[in-house]
Formats: structure tokens, C-alpha cells, sequence
């Protein structure tokens, strides 16, 4: 079983909101956002900001994290008092109250120029992850097929959100290669094989294929028992029949450390370990 995703990593944009994050110890997220991304996942115990470009040196990294205190619906008007009126000034906002900011053990780094919304994760998987893809907390079948991509340098985007016309879509994995863009689905035992999912799931192939995508999906028998004869394989296959991962310089310099270290891929799968094990895993 999945463990609880206490923790949330939220965009952090503007250096006011870090100095407020800081000094006054509070964060706002829009209700909105909450009920389009997170749903069951609210509220956390523990919030991350993972920070953009503005920030320099601190960019496209999560550095700070803190406990979540507190939890309250409010007004823009009740944050910002002082504000102008505007469109958005009875806009609703969650205020998480915050104890003091503290450090990572070491900045979680994003490998490339990616789109990232929240993340949902662990407080053991921000104590230990490298990059930003080690956060995910979405499902076994992801954890376990996370960890083989790893172990053989295959570099994927995990929750990778794509644009589409109007349609935004996650895909569990994404890689970039040199003649085209590979979607990797891990499909649990009942998530995509109920009659009222069809619709969405057609269309959704339907869209990111004629935007370029290639996509596999593997089922959990497939990844829980069939990894190495057959995944990991149909994958190396479509990597080359694409032209081989394409060649990008991360967007900052891994910090030191393995990232290939057994300890942290315990994280994500305990049959990543020398000696496999066969337990089963569900979506």
C-alpha cells in the first residue's frame, strides 16, 4: 500500500510570498486550485516550495520546506488588506499557517524546463530525493517502474503535464527523444477499464497522438511480473526505433551524491534492490 502523501510541494514564484512564507510564517493556495489538483490530498501536514527562475541560484529547485499548523479558508481582502480592489480581491484562498522554514538536506533539483502544479509527495520522499521526479507519490506501479528507469539511465519526466488545444493531461512518464516523444502509462488492475472511463481515455490517446505522442501502457501484471522481459525492453525498443534519449544539459548541476544510491531507491520499489522480490502491487 501506498504510503499517506503528507506532504505538498507548491510553485513558489515571487520572492514577496517567500519573504512572507519567512517572516509572517503563512502561504496562500487559491480554493480553486485545491479542488482542480488535489481533492483527497488536502490538507497537508508538511508544505515544500519548489522555486522558479526568479529566484537565481535557488531556481528550479526545492529548497524550504515547514510544518503546516493551521488551515483557513479567507478572503484575498483578509490577506491583503492594504491591497487595491480588483477582480480578485473576494478571490477565496486556503491560508496555511506555518512553523519557521527550514532547509532540505540538500535542494531537490529539477532536471529540466518543466511544467510542475503541485506535487503530492512524502515527508521521507523530500528528506531523501535527488530531483524532482523522486517526489512523485502517485501510485506502486509508478514508484516500481520509476526505479528501473533510473537504475538504467533512462531519463523520464514523471507527471509530465502537456497542453493539448484546451486539455491539459499529466502522463506518468515522459521521454524526450531525438525524433519524437514517448507517454508511458502505468494502468492499475480497475483505473482505466471501467465503461464511463472509455469516453475520456479515447480521447485523451486521441489528442496526444496526433500532438506526436507514442504512447505504452503496461498493465500491473506487466510491471509487477513481467518488468524485465518485457517492459523495460518494449521501452529500450521505442527509445531507439525515436532516435535514442535526446541529448539535453540539465537545467542546473546535480548536487553531489549517487543518484542511483540504494537507500532512496527504496523509496519507490523494494524489488530495485539486488535481490527481487515478487510481492504484488495494486494501483
Amino acid at each position: 500500500m501506498i504510503k499517506e502523501k503528507d506532504a505538498l510541494v507548491a510553485i513558489m514564484n515571487d520572492p514577496a510570498d517567500l519573504a512572507i512564507a519567512r517572516d509572517q510564517h503563512w502561504y496562500r493556495i487559491p480554493v480553486a486550485s485545491v479542488h482542480r489538483f488535489l481533492k483527497d490530498r488536502w490538507p497537508p501536514k508538511y508544505l515544500a516550495f519548489y522555486q522558479t527562475q526568479v529566484f537565481g541560484n535557488e531556481a528550479f529547485a526545492v529548497n524550504y520546506y515547514a510544518q503546516v499548523l493551521d488551515t483557513n479558508e479567507v478572503s484575498r481582502k483578509e490577506l491583503f488588506p492594504e491591497e487595491k480592489s480588483s477582480e480578485k480581491t473576494d478571490r477565496s484562498y486556503y491560508k496555511l499557517t506555518l512553523s519557521p522554514l527550514e532547509h532540505v538536506p540538500h535542494p531537490i533539483q529539477s532536471r529540466r524546463l518543466r511544467r510542475i502544479v503541485f506535487i503530492p509527495t512524502t515527508v521521507e520522499k523530500l528528506a531523501n530525493a535527488v530531483e524532482i521526479n523522486d517526489l512523485y507519490n502517485e501510485s506502486p506501479l509508478e514508484d516500481h517502474l520509476w526505479a528501473e528507469l533510473k537504475l538504467r539511465g533512462i531519463h523520464a519526466e514523471r507527471q509530465e503535464f502537456v497542453q493539448v488545444k484546451r486539455d491539459l493531461y499529466a502522463l506518468d512518464f515522459a521521454i524526450y527523444c531525438a525524433d519524437g516523444k514517448l507517454d508511458i502509462e502505468t494502468d492499475g488492475d480497475t483505473w482505466h477499464s471501467t465503461p464511463e472511463r472509455t469516453p475520456s481515455d479515447n480521447q485523451r490517446q486521441n489528442d496526444l497522438v496526433t500532438a506526436g505522442w507514442k504512447i505504452l501502457r503496461f498493465n500491473t501484471k506487466q510491471v509487477n511480473d513481467r518488468m524485465e522481459e518485457y517492459c523495460v525492453p518494449t521501452i529500450l525498443e521505442n527509445i531507439h526505433t525515436l532516435g535514442g534519449m535526446e541529448q539535453t544539459q540539465p537545467i542546473v548541476a546535480a548536487e553531489s551524491g549517487d543518484p542511483l544510491d540504494w537507500q532512496q531507491l527504496l523509496l519507490f520499489d523494494a524489488s530495485s534492490m539486488p535481490k527481487r522480490s515478487k510481492r504484488k502491487k495494486r494501483r
